[in-house]
């Protein structure tokens, strides 16, 4: 990054998040110390840090004994998904390792015995989870940033492909607990640095299609740079152009990088996602770029794409500056049927509201959540109704740009109308506790209707957020299953209706950074004791009603045959 941004995020962020707990000398967070003065009431929400109880001990690694590059200090990702069909999601975690000596400025004097890896934790069920990872095949020998989950080839088993620094690779799920490396006979060629990645069926052809991120043509041999910024930026990198690959439905994929329009635009991709933003019925895909432009590609339903950000609001940041934007999320926040979109950054963030065919309107600094968060740098993120009342809140992880600064994390309760108040200090004390996180996911792995998170944190032990949050309302969880459209239902739209009010959500792939969520789609309900009416708009075209539902529960509802 560029010297004066640098000063600027350690000047905003020093007071907040310089001191390590439990360090010598570190003192307490103000924030923590005025609201313990304060005695400001408990949230209705509340999380804690359930790692131990779990019995997940994942600790990234960056791959040297200092942090010395953008290609370390880009963090991993995670994915919740039921990869052995047991109604519970697990846990696969990626990591860094070290690499060669030329690849870090400060290598490791001695390499471990057992190279750091990627970890697949299994859910019992009953709030622990069991390392799985050699039984199930899943250490691959990479460098790995981020992972996206799907059934490619609709057989009823949750496929996982992983992406990193020089290596892409798609695992075939067996279906009795074994992954297989099929990339190659898949078709599924990534040079470079790939990053996120998200899953889609762009042409509603019933195969779920596939978007790879690449971030930057890394030099690691490049040290042109002034010892104040730590390691070059981004900016000191060539940008990359992204990859799509179209599912050929017989277990192959097809490079149509170029036909679609994706390829001519160069960026450099931090997170992305695709939902339906315009409500046409067709996927569109929106890319978070880092210190440059985002991209938002509208599908124009003839395997074509066409790039919109600028004409829609969703290029820039509020002042017109390319930000430092890393997990894009869509969601629907005020409850008017039309997806929103949330981007975590190094600054403000964007709450983006969807104003229609003119496109969006950033309300970050209307409604606060902007403000609050212009002392951290932001990355993994999640947007679901934490406590069942009704209303969408906001989960966000923080941590040092380019300096492992820990930060504390913060949580924005929904109000409702695109409101939220700030009850980060009030849910829970592993929310204050500082870390370095990088990318996080969501599930509710615990059947229980609330929704928990698991967050990584560069070269340090993941946390996992259990949700223990009391006089909470009522839920939904959907479960998609789809026949003529693709299985997982990725682009389908479920509309609740319940108590008079709606809910809208869209069934979607990667989401926030560098990770993907619990593909159930979860619903808070608030004071509602039953589901008048649910209301599903399958890919395929086809709509599918469902009436007077009872509530707290699982729901698997699979599309007509």
């Amino acid at each position: 990054m560029r010297l004066g941004f640098i000063f600027f995020l350690s000047v905003a962020s020093m007071a907040a998040a310089q001191s390590v707990p439990g360090a010598p000398g570190a003192q307490a967070a103000p924030v923590a110390a005025a609201a313990a003065s304060t005695a400001v009431p408990q949230s209705s929400i509340q999380f804690e840090d359930a790692s131990d109880k779990a019995g997940i001990e994942f600790t990234h690694s960056f791959g040297s004994r200092q942090l010395g590059s953008l290609l370390e200090g880009t963090g991993a990702g995670c994915v919740w998904f039921d990869y052995d069909n047991s109604g519970f999601p697990s846990l696969y975690v990626v990591n860094g390792r070290p690499l060669d000596d030329s690849m870090h400025p400060y290598p490791l004097k001695e390499k471990p015995a057992t190279p750091p890896h990627n970890h697949l934790y299994r859910n019992e069920g009953n709030g622990h989870f069991t390392d799985v990872t050699d039984k199930a095949g899943l250490n691959p020998d990479m460098y790995s940033d981020a992972v996206v989950v799907a059934d490619y080839d609709n057989d009823g088993n949750e496929d996982l492909l992983v992406t990193g620094y020089g290596k892409v690779i798609l695992y075939h799920n067996d279906g009795n607990g074994h992954f297989t490396d099929v990339t190659e006979k898949a078709g599924i060629k990534v040079n470079g640095w790939a990053i996120s990645s998200t899953w889609l069926d762009y042409d509603k052809d019933g195969c779920v299609d596939l978007l790879v991120g690449r971030y930057v043509k890394f030099d690691p041999k490049y040290r042109a740079y002034y010892a104040a910024d730590n390691y070059p930026g981004p900016l000191d990198y060539e940008g990359e152009t992204n990859k799509l690959f179209h599912n050929n439905c017989d277990g192959t994929f097809t490079d149509v990088s170029e036909k679609s329009g994706i390829a001519a635009y160069v960026g450099r991709t931090m997170g992305v996602t695709a939902a339906d933003f315009d409500g046409d019925g067709w996927d569109d895909i929106y890319v978070a770029n880092d210190r440059t432009e985002n991209f938002l590609f509208h599908n124009k339903h003839d395997g074509t794409f066409e790039e919109i950000a600028n004409d829609t609001g969703t290029a820039f940041g509020q002042n017109g500056e390319s930000t430092s934007s890393m997990g894009p999320v869509f969601a629907d926040f005020e409850g008017r049927g039309v997806l929103d979109l949330w981007v975590t950054d190094g600054h403000y963030n964007r709450y983006l509201r969807n104003v229609g065919k003119q496109g969006f309107e950033d309300m970050g600094a209307s409604n606060g959540v902007s403000q609050t968060n212009a002392q951290y740098v932001s990355w993994g993120t999640g947007v679901y109704d934490f406590d069942n009342d009704g209303f969408l809140d906001i989960l966000i992880f923080h941590g040092g740009l380019i300096h492992l600064i820990p930060q504390e994390h913060t949580l924005f309760k929904g109000l409702g109308g695109g409101k939220f108040a700030d009850v980060s200090r009030q849910a829970g004390p592993v929310l204050s506790q500082r870390t370095t996180a990088r990318g996080a996911c969501f599930a509710d792995y615990m059947n229980d209707g609330k929704v928990d998170a698991f967050e990584v944190n560069l070269g340090a032990r993941g946390t996992l957020l259990h949700n223990v949050s009391t006089n909470t309302g009522h839920w939904i969880e959907v479960k998609l299953k789809g026949t003529k459209s693709n299985r997982d239902g990725f682009g389908a739209k479920v509309e609740v209706d319940a108590a008079g009010k709606r809910w809208t959500a869209e069934r979607v792939a990667g989401s926030g950074y560098l990770s993907q969520n619990d593909g159930r789609m979860h619903f808070g309900l608030g004071a509602a004791p039953v589901i008048d009416k649910l209301l599903v708009h399958w890919p395929s075209g086809r709509e599918q009603t469902l009436e007077k539902l009872t509530v707290d529960r699982v729901l698997t509802v699979e599309e007509p045959k």
